[in-house]
């Protein structure tokens, strides 16, 4: 088993991971040098050295062991020579800080969020930092793209931990399992230009912007002369248009692909009341993050999934018009849909009401997008 380790090290450029069998036999010789329990699929071979991560008792450490002594230099932890059938082995033991986070990074691309585009995916969710490894195991069951590094700026206000943290504790389980076909990172639910400056920094790559506070719920009910007044107080120049040009946009019927759809003088004035400060606050903070991120990819879903009322089709229309007018570019939109979802509970309500209604979504999403 030595052996196979010194021949492991002779790798100078990244390489794939070592096949099950070799994989087992390389960790329990690591263990053995190293005192740790060593995951199996964890094991990493680039510049010359094995990076792979252990464990003692509920403390996970990051194992670095090369024939070369500086390989390690880059990390922050402590070093011992090891001998090995006469060969001389630096064996290093790291913490699982966001400096060396950062370090393994810039050596394994495949620790490194990327954008998913439209491929179906799954926002895990991992709250407390402790699940990733058991969503890794489950998404390789599925044809899903994972979205592991999920939270709010809320949530880290629940659990204490920041944007930083939720990325860091993403990136180790990734590295736990050997994971590299690749992961998103949702910066979700941002309401303000301050969360996206916290989320930027650390690296997300996609980012949910929610302007649910500025949804006018009132005018979902609104008598007529209500609206008009909304729409008098309507932000036209942060919209850069005014609501003349506004009903000339939407005057013809909307090709929607397998049915044509007509939004008439109460659809419209109702919609724009609604989601006109949306789509002027979703604007704000996409022109930030695009400034934000300076040429970095990223992605962008607007959601108003939180708020009280449903969202029709003709209001998913308008705001996705005038995003697009505005120049926004987006990969997802969440409506508020009929019905309620809730955690543990796949649906409450009327399931063919939401089929039919979900339909004429997806049918909106095709023709302005697409978008998920």
């Amino acid at each position: 088993m030595d052996t196979t380790l010194l021949n492991s090290l002779k790798s100078s450029e990244s390489s794939a991971p070592p096949a099950e069998k070799e994989a087992e036999q390389l960790a329990a010789t690591l263990s053995g040098l190293c005192g740790s329990l060593v995951y199996p699929r964890s094991m990493a071979h680039a510049r010359g050295a094995l990076f792979f991560l252990g464990r003692q008792g509920s403390h996970k450490s990051l194992g670095i062991v090369s024939t070369d002594s500086t390989v390690g230099g880059g990390f922050q932890g402590k070093s011992q020579t090891i001998n090995i059938d006469g060969h001389s082995v630096t064996s290093t033991l790291c913490e699982t800080s966001a400096a060396n986070a950062a370090t393994l990074r810039a050596i394994f691309p495949f620790l490194v969020p990327r954008t998913l585009g439209l491929k179906k995916s799954a926002g895990c969710g991992d709250r407390l930092g402790l699940a990733t490894p058991g969503h890794i195991r489950a998404i390789r069951r599925s044809s899903m793209a994972p979205i592991l590094a999920q939270q709010s700026i809320r949530e880290n206000t629940r659990t204490g931990r920041t944007p930083q943290q939720v990325m860091d504790d993403a990136m180790w389980g990734v590295f736990q399992e050997g994971w590299r076909d690749g992961f998103g990172a949702d910066a979700d639910h941002l309401k303000n230009t301050a969360d996206i400056d916290s989320c930027a920094a650390p690296g997300f790559t996609f980012y949910t912007i929610d302007p649910s506070e500025h949804v006018d719920n009132e005018a979902n009910t609104a008598p007529f002369d209500v609206l008009r007044a909304k729409i008098e107080a309507t932000p036209w120049a942060e919209l850069e248009t005014g609501w003349t040009d506004t009903q000339s946009r939407f005057f013809n019927p909307i090709d929607l692909g397998e049915f044509n759809f007509k939004m008439d003088a109460g659809d419209l004035l109702r919609a724009t009341a609604k989601y006109g400060r949306v789509v002027a606050h979703t604007v704000r903070m996409y022109r930030h993050l695009e400034a934000v991120m300076n040429g970095k990819s990223f992605e962008l879903e607007m959601s108003v999934d939180e708020s009280e009322t449903v969202t029709t089709l003709a209001e998913h229309i308008y705001i996705a018009n005038e995003l697009k007018r505005l120049g926004v570019k987006w990969v997802s939109l969440a409506p508020r849909y009929v019905g309620d979802f809730e955690k543990g509970v796949d649906y409450i309500g009327d399931l063919s009401e939401c089929e039919n209604s979900f339909a004429r979504h997806v049918a909106a999403a095709k023709t302005f997008g697409p978008y998920k």
